[in-house]
């Protein structure tokens, strides 16, 4: 795991490179001992569609992408665009009226501080059975998100054959089942070592 000692008081971003592109990330308080670096690709087409690229390059032979709303969308569409591919699965927040007979998978998720729980379509799952599928995700720090997916696509049926993101925080560096980008650190006030 990767840790950066701060003062709150003074250190307000983190500048990183990420997919060869220099960006200031705000630095989030989730508790008193621990901070957070905010990594939004929404609205940054130029950092989403680079990301997509770099991550496409390492991408394992698959049939199906998915993701999880709603961070990993741009990243996902971009890289399903670049690969040629029509077609991938969006893990919902909530289940939809469109959705027949959804499965859900509850999870922990460290930014938004509460239980939420993910939701899976009937037809994307049948879609996904027997199917070889590759995770994304934007960030995979706790890995509880990630879980989730993984809980869906096994009970869909599919076999996962990668897990990618653009960084990896906090335990999901040591990982070796995960595919990144960058590693980004996580922060804790000086003095709460």
């Amino acid at each position: 795991m990767k840790t950066v000692y701060i003062d709150p008081e003074n250190y307000h971003y983190h500048e990183m490179t990420v997919a060869g592109l220099k960006r200031q990330l705000p630095v989030c308080r989730v508790n008193d001992s621990l901070y957070i670096a905010g990594f939004v690709i929404f609205g940054d087409v130029e950092l989403t569609v680079r990301s997509a690229c770099e991550l496409c390059k390492m991408v394992p032979e698959h049939d199906v992408l998915i993701t999880a709303e709603a961070k990993g969308i741009p990243l996902v569409h971009e890289m399903a665009r670049q690969l040629g591919e029509n077609r991938y699965i969006l893990a919902r927040k909530a289940p939809k009226l469109y959705m027949k007979e959804p499965i859900s998978f509850e999870v922990q998720s460290i930014t938004t501080a509460k239980r939420q729980a993910l939701y899976l379509d009937k037809s994307d799952a049948d879609y996904m059975n027997g199917k070889r599928v590759v995770i994304v995700d934007d960030v995979i720090s706790t890995g509880e998100s990630l879980h989730a997916i993984e809980e869906l696509v096994k009970k869909s049926g599919g076999n996962i054959v990668g897990r990618m993101s653009i960084l990896a925080e906090g335990d999901a560096i040591d990982r070796k089942d995960i595919t990144y980008l960058e590693e980004l650190p996580l922060f804790v006030p000086k003095g709460k070592e």
